[in-house]
C-alpha cells in the first residue's frame, strides 16, 4: 500500500510537476488480479482498484486482524457487469452501479473491475447496494457553459447511510467538459476525484490548490487526485467524461462548503 503525507497549503508553491503529480495523483490503479491501495493521511482516506477476481487485503499498514474492522468502504463497478461478495453473500454489479459495505465486514472478494473509496468508522452500517435508479441525481450546468452533467448521490445522509464516507458518480453531458464550475472548497472534508469513461488518449486538467493560487495536473483515464480540504477541486477535460467524488472528514453535509467565484481565481 501506498502511503501519501498530509501538505499544508503553504507546501505547494515549491512544489514542482513531479511533486505534485507523487503527492496528489495516484496514477497506478489497476493491475489484472491485483488489489492496488493507497493510503492518504489527509482524513486517512484510501482509495484503491482492483481488477479480475481478488480479494480485499489488510495491509501491515492498518494495525487490524482485517480491513474493514474500524473501516467502511464504498465500491463503484467502473467496467462491465461483476460482483463482489461480503461475508459470503454475493452482489451483483453492473456499471456505475455503488456497494457500501459496514465496518465490521472481514471477507471481501472481487470479481471485476471496480474502484474503492475507504475512510475510518466508529460505528456500523449495514451492506448496500445501490442502482442508478437508487441514487438521487441532481441536474446542474448548460450547454452554453460546456458543463452540462448529472451528479448521482449514492451515499449520502438521504441514500445509503455510513458512518463518515460520502460518495457519488458525476457524468457529464456530450459535448460539456468543465465540472464543479464555479469552484468551492471545504475545510471539513477531503475530496477525492476518480476520473473514468473517456478514451485512453483523452485527458482531464484538473486544477487544484489556494483558490489565489491554482496549480494544474494533467490526469489520464483510471487515475485519481487527492484534494485537500483546503484546495479547489475542478476540472475540465478534452472530451466529455465521467468521475467519482468521495469524501471524509468532519461531517458529511453536501452544502458545507465556500464557494469560490470565477473572477476569485489565479
Amino acid at each position: 500500500m501506498d502511503s501519501r503525507h498530509a501538505t499544508a497549503p503553504d507546501q505547494l508553491p515549491g512544489m514542482d510537476t513531479a511533486q505534485l503529480r507523487r503527492r496528489f495523483l495516484v496514477e497506478d490503479l489497476f493491475a489484472p488480479g491485483e488489489v492496488r491501495l493507497t493510503y492518504t493521511h489527509e482524513d486517512r482516506i484510501i482509495v484503491g482498484g482492483t481488477d479480475g477476481a481478488t480479494e480485499l487485503p489488510c495491509p501491515d499498514e492498518l494495525r487490524a486482524e482485517h480491513f474493514l474492522e474500524r473501516r467502511e468502504l464504498g465500491v463503484v463497478n467502473i467496467g462491465e457487469a461483476g460482483a463482489v461478495t461480503v461475508d459470503g453473500v454475493r452482489h451483483e454489479l453492473t456499471a456505475k452501479e455503488v456497494l457500501y459495505v459496514g465496518r465490521g465486514a472481514r471477507e471481501v472478494r472481487f470479481d471485476g473491475r471496480f474502484y474503492l473509496v475507504s475512510t475510518p468508522a466508529h460505528e456500523s452500517h449495514p451492506t448496500v447496494k445501490a442502482t442508478r435508479d437508487d441514487a438521487e441525481p441532481v441536474r446542474l450546468g448548460t450547454p452554453e457553459g460546456s458543463n452540462e452533467r448529472t451528479i448521482y448521490k449514492y451515499i449520502h445522509v438521504k441514500g445509503i447511510r455510513s458512518c463518515q464516507l460520502v460518495l457519488g458518480v458525476t457524468v457529464l453531458a456530450p459535448g460539456s467538459m468543465w465540472n464543479t464550475m464555479p469552484c468551492h472548497t471545504h475545510e471539513r472534508r477531503t475530496e477525492v476525484y476518480f476520473y473514468f469513461d473517456l478514451p485512453e488518449a483523452d485527458r482531464v486538467v484538473h486544477l487544484m490548490g489556494r483558490p489565489d493560487a491554482t496549480r494544474n495536473l494533467i490526469v489520464a483515464p483510471e487515475q485519481a487526485v487527492i484534494s485537500p480540504s483546503w484546495s479547489v477541486h475542478c476540472g475540465f477535460g478534452t472530451r466529455s467524461y465521467a468521475f467519482v467524488w468521495a469524501m471524509g472528514g468532519e461531517n458529511q453535509a453536501y452544502e458545507d462548503v465556500e464557494p469560490v467565484p470565477i473572477g476569485a481565481l489565479r
